[in-house]
């Protein structure tokens, strides 16, 4: 699969990586040239341009790309990139910063694909974004760590209270929420909880059963 990112900060440079460590097709395009130097040096095609100028986007491959990842620091240009990219049918994955307002991200939202924070999620979570996945799977991460899904039951007492309200075990964390039947994001401070939502759950094995039996009970 081919996949256009804007952006080769720290962010964009690891999504890239693993992308290509996949055996994907990648093209950097960043306005910095040694970052463009840095991308050439390490193998992965890279043109020096704005990811929001169209030209460079279709000269980049975009046309024909799976989907396009606008991880720069600069929201506005990140967006015109996924504007184009939605025109020519690409999937659309939009980072935006921790710290912008409820009302902003659910703007953005709307328009794109996927919307991801990377300073909560990092470029895992973009890779997985844009090969059209989610959270769903139950992995072992560690010798006692795991990743997995879980779905909040009718009647649960976290039903009605928001994701950081949840008392959860030390070293658990949520890092992804999805309605009934939607696919999994990263969750806003303040998104309440729902019988049939599914959350994904980093814990320690040994705390898992806590963490479960505080979504279903």
């Amino acid at each position: 699969m081919k996949f256009v990112i804007i952006g080769y900060g720290r962010v964009g440079a690891r999504t890239v990586r693993m992308l290509a460590d996949e055996g994907h097709e990648v093209i950097v395009v960043d306005d910095d040239p040694e970052r463009i130097e840095g991308a050439e040096s390490e193998g992965f095609g890279a043109l020096q341009g704005s990811g929001d100028d169209e030209d460079i986007l279709l000269e980049a491959g975009i046309a024909d790309a799976a989907a396009i990842g606008a991880f720069t620091p600069d929201l506005n240009v990140n967006f015109a990139a996924c504007m184009v990219g939605k025109h020519h049918g690409c999937r659309t994955v939009l980072r935006i910063d921790e710290d912008y307002r409820e009302e902003i991200y659910e703007q953005y939202a709307d328009e794109v694909d996927e919307v991801v924070y990377p300073e909560r999620l990092g470029a895992a979570g973009a890779k997985t974004a844009l090969l059209g996945g989610n959270f769903n799977v139950v992995a072992d991460l560690a010798a006692n760590l795991q990743l997995t899904v879980l779905e909040v039951a009718e009647g649960s007492g976290a039903v009605g209270k928001r994701t950081s309200e949840l008392e959860l075990p030390e070293n658990s964390r949520i890092y992804a929420h999805g309605r009934a039947g939607g696919s999994l994001t990263v969750p806003l401070p303040g998104t309440e909880l729902e019988a049939g939502d599914e959350v994904a759950v980093i814990a320690e094995t040994d705390s898992l059963e806590t963490v479960r039996a505080t979504l279903s009970a």
